[in-house]
């Protein structure tokens, strides 16, 4: 699976597309902590749901619910909200 990470969290991967493993979104987020450590903290919080500011993709539809099925041969988008006045 190919994931897009977005460029504040690229202190992490050091690139912005990377390889991951897992069926699910919740999956492929712990195979990128394995790779990156800490990185899921930054997405998703203490009671294991997405943070505010963080929103995930699959073929162009908003991820909810990180036990989303994901094919192995799809992409995966991450993206950091921006705010500011």
């Amino acid at each position: 699976m190919r994931v897009l990470i977005p460029s504040a969290l690229h202190s992490y991967t050091g690139r912005p597309w990377v390889e991951a493993q897992g069926t699910t979104v919740a999956a492929v987020l712990d195979d990128l902590d394995r790779q990156f450590p800490g990185i899921r903290f930054r997405m998703i919080d203490e009671q294991g749901r997405i943070r505010r500011h963080i929103r995930l993709f699959h073929r162009r539809e908003m991820v909810v619910d990180l036990g989303l099925p994901l094919p192995a041969d799809d992409e995966l988008m991450i993206v950091q909200a921006l705010s500011g006045g």
